[in-house]
């Protein structure tokens, strides 16, 4: 008679991968969030770009640092292995991030970030699955949970580098987004002990060895993308025309001190740590009794949740005076709750219904749907100066209520395709 296995040990209650993972994406989403948070007062205030220029160049980046993923995870799974490609496009980001902080290196510097990216960002959050055996029910929040990392980073960033770029000049908060990354790259090499050997080699066996996709899974994950490539064109408005009318229309006293403009875009962050919480505690109560999970319906409610919050964006600005902060605190209260019912879950979805050996790829098709939905907000930002404020909003919750209606289309056909795929 074998003794049991024991229990492979965990920190609350997850893998200890999944910390070390977690902690890594903490501080790499610090460095981009914090880069993001100066990037269009940095264009338009020092280097007098004119707002369209600027919308077409942030959405422009934004586009590329999803689009480089595509050839990051081909990379990853054929040749690199996961952990390399991390170190490598890490050191990349890195390098790019402190190049920020020479003004005649700006274009330069956002090409560099861009291709660091490309590696670094599919090859993190497709190293979760190997964390867990088969049927281990935590996988099924493992990716909220991680989510989180994200808006730590996110939280942290506009409070520290945006305050250093708007107090002491742009440079030091881009500085500082470069040692975030340098702090990501250090806790994922120090955690390697905690992460599976699966996670670091790369893949050479043939593939047809390697598994493919079925042609139902293969059209779900392509009609989820398109419906976020839609939403996201909405959604990514956050950092550019949102935070151009957070600075102008927007009262920034909160009693005899002004809030710092790039203070405003740590809400979301904020919001989405309090709020996961309860969320996964409500979805788990359901699936405890005995709700089947509907995990694009969940996608679908949220994308109506965040056109409701620019209906009140639409409302605000049609009112012509300047609008309390508190009213855009509830904005970001309404588009976080929104943003974690569809973002997160459908990263999960493009993980989970992955074969084992193409996971990587598969997540980098995900963001392949950021990439697009980017270059759409880049465009869709250009008409700011076109149209009323109020008329500009109600586009965006036009484009978030379209999404909405897509994914509400294909929810009765995914049951079955999830349900076969997770069984692969």
């Amino acid at each position: 008679m074998t003794a049991a296995a024991a229990p492979a040990p965990t920190w609350f209650g997850q893998p200890r991968g999944l910390t070390v993972l977690f902690l890594t994406n903490t501080w790499e989403q610090f460095s981009y969030y914090g880069m993001r948070a100066l990037l269009v007062y940095y264009m338009t205030k020092q280097l007098m770009l004119g707002q369209a220029q600027a919308s077409l160049i942030y959405g422009a980046y934004t586009a590329c640092a999803y689009f480089t993923p595509i050839l990051g995870g081909v990379i990853a799974d054929r040749l690199l292995g996961k952990r390399r490609a991390i170190v490598l496009g890490g050191t990349i980001m890195a390098a790019g991030h402190f190049l920020m902080a020479f003004e005649s290196l700006f274009y330069a510097a956002l090409v560099t970030i861009a291709l660091g990216n490309g590696l670094f960002l599919p090859s993190l959050p497709s190293q979760i699955d190997d964390l867990y055996a088969p049927g281990d029910p935590r996988i099924g929040w493992a990716y909220n949970v991680y989510y989180v990392g994200v808006n730590i980073g996110g939280f942290l960033a506009p409070l520290l580098c945006g305050t250093l770029g708007e107090l002491y000049g742009w440079h030091y908060g881009f500085g500082a987004a470069g040692v975030g990354m340098v702090a990501g790259l250090g806790i994922y090499l120090w955690g390697q002990r905690y992460l599976p050997a699966a996670s670091r080699a790369a893949t050479h066996a043939p593939v047809a060895a390697r598994g493919r996709f079925t042609r139902e899974v293969a059209v779900l994950l392509v009609a989820i993308a398109l419906c976020v490539t839609v939403f996201r064109a909405a959604y990514e408005q956050v950092g550019n025309t949102v935070a151009l009318w957070a600075d102008a229309s927007v009262d920034r006293r909160a009693g005899s001190v002004m809030v710092p403009m790039t203070w405003f875009q740590s809400l979301n962050p904020l919001f989405v740590m309090a709020l996961t919480p309860p969320l996964l505690a409500r979805w788990r109560r359901r699936a405890e009794q005995g709700g089947a999970e509907r995990p694009v319906r969940r996608m679908a409610v949220g994308a109506v949740i965040v056109a409701g919050a620019y209906l009140l964006l639409a409302a605000l600005a049609a009112g012509g005076v300047m609008a309390h902060w508190l009213w855009l605190v509830v904005f970001f209260v309404l588009l976080t709750v929104g943003e974690l019912h569809i973002l997160p879950t459908g990263l999960g979805l493009f993980a989970r219904l992955a074969p084992a050996r193409l996971r990587a790829t598969t997540v980098a098709a995900w963001y392949l749907a950021t990439f697009a939905g980017s270059l759409a907000a880049g465009l869709v930002g250009t008409v700011w100066t076109v149209v009323g404020h109020d008329a500009f909003f109600l586009i965006l919750a036009s484009l978030a209520a379209l999404a909405a209606t897509l994914l509400a289309v294909i929810d009765p056909l995914s049951l079955s395709v999830i349900r076969a795929g997770e069984r692969r």
